[in-house]
């Protein structure tokens, strides 16, 4: 049994909170089996009543009756038969289909959205519904459900839950993270035969298969995988949809424009493949729109695109972290410092780049992701926009080889990559 200790506390925080909970992220990542395992034996051990957990998996044939939106209110209602409180955890959702008003024909569909909302103001009764990103994305639901859902984003495995999960030689588990990512199933398989074969068929069975239904795109899966082929190759580097269609044009010689690009993108990122980070000007205290930084949100998918040709380890790291600090919660942008020089008698304006300006709350730290430190003029180099920062937050180096964390004269503190995902703590040694 893989642990998912972030979405359980999750789900236990926001349990009764009177909402509709969605469980939302790409497919695979184990939104089932948190409801259907973790928590449901979390309810269990609270000293709930099985017979006062409602679970319906709506793409089972089992359950076709109940993709009647009626029928599913009607089953329900029929399952709650006193006043204490019932858990409600229906699975693949997007499965139930719109049907006609029995009473006014003419009028609007009823959809599951009528049946939620309707069970939702049952005093007795919590709702906690997954569905596929084909047909039913965070953007949607949430907008459907109009403030009365409560999203928890769930993400392919954390580098801390691989570990916990692994059973293969210790030794080899960062290469093996960093190479086939966090995919749940990805445990199970044991060559790479095996691994880079279900990674592609996720691709081409699955997330492709997926964008192209819901946008009804029939022609122009050669320039989506070209896009994605092209974002998989610069991970870690600034692009715009703008660099991207010049690219078509100059190297592909297929014309594209660029808000085209933009909105393929935009289909990547509401599939939840890639995610994508804004520029923020630390000293100015503004964003900046474009250029920005596209990241993967899981590694093996990355790399299978390339058939494992760039491993990166530098980039890798990178995005491994991006995505580690979105699972613990954190905003995350790409930080600039704006620094003037003379040169020449000229005044001379550099762009010093932060890897991740990260802030939850009342809290922020910089961070820059640097494989290695290892003499005075490459910690100089790493360091510089971090010495820039006047302001008092924290800062933090993550480096690739394993060290004792240590903080610099500037206070600056310096972890290994490994040390940082192991330990939530970390950035606050």
């Amino acid at each position: 049994m893989i642990e998912r200790p972030i979405y359980l506390s999750q789900l236990i925080r926001k349990k009764e909170n009177g909402l509709i909970k969605i469980i939302t992220g790409m497919r695979r990542t184990g939104k089932s089996y948190l409801l259907f395992q973790i928590f449901h034996q979390h309810l269990l051990s609270s000293g709930v009543d099985e017979s006062h957990i409602i679970e319906l998996s709506l793409e089972d044939d089992t359950s076709i009756e109940y993709r009647n939106p009626i029928s599913l209110g009607k089953y329900i209602r029929s399952r709650i038969t006193d006043d204490k409180m019932y858990y409600i955890i229906l699975d693949e959702i997007q499965k139930v289909s719109a049907v006609p008003n029995p009473y006014i024909p003419e009028g609007d569909n009823i959809t599951f959205v009528d049946v939620l909302l309707g069970l939702m103001k049952l005093p007795n009764a919590d709702i906690y519904v997954t569905g596929s990103n084909s047909k039913m994305l965070s953007s949607d639901i949430l907008t459907e459900f109009r403030g009365r859902g409560d999203e928890i984003r769930v993400y392919p495995l954390s580098y801390r839950e691989f570990v916990s999960a692994y059973s293969g030689d210790s030794r080899n588990t960062w290469s093996e993270y960093c190479t086939y990512g966090g995919l749940p199933l990805i445990l199970s398989k044991k060559t790479h035969e095996d691994k880079s074969q279900y990674l592609l068929s996720m691709f081409d069975t699955i997330y492709m298969s997926d964008i192209l239904s819901r946008h009804k795109i029939s022609n122009d899966k050669i320039v989506l995988d070209d896009i994605l082929n092209i974002v998989a190759s610069s991970i870690g580097s600034l692009t715009s949809p703008l660099n991207l269609s010049n690219v078509f044009k100059t190297e592909k010689k297929h014309p594209i424009t660029d808000d085209t690009v933009a909105k393929y993108l935009e289909y990547f990122i509401d599939a939840f493949i890639l995610s994508k980070a804004h520029r923020y000007d630390v000293k100015g205290k503004k964003y900046i729109s474009s250029p920005a930084k596209y990241y993967f949100t899981d590694l093996g998918l990355r790399n299978a695109r390339l058939n494992f040709r760039q491993q990166e380890e530098t980039h890798i790291m990178e995005n491994i972290i991006y995505n580690e600090l979105l699972i613990r919660g954190f905003s995350v942008d790409v930080g600039i410092v704006e620094v003037y020089s003379k040169e020449n008698d000229k005044t001379v304006r550099k762009s010093l780049e932060v890897d991740f300006v990260v802030n939850k709350g009342s809290s922020r730290y910089y961070i820059q992701s640097a494989f290695s430190v290892s003499n005075p003029e490459k910690k100089m180099q790493e360091t510089n926009s971090l010495r820039r920062i006047s302001d008092s937050f924290k800062k933090i180096v993550v480096v690739s080889e394993r060290i004792v964390p240590w903080h610099d004269e500037n206070g600056i503190l310096f972890v290994g990559i490994e040390q940082f995902l192991l330990d939530e703590e970390s950035m606050n040694w």
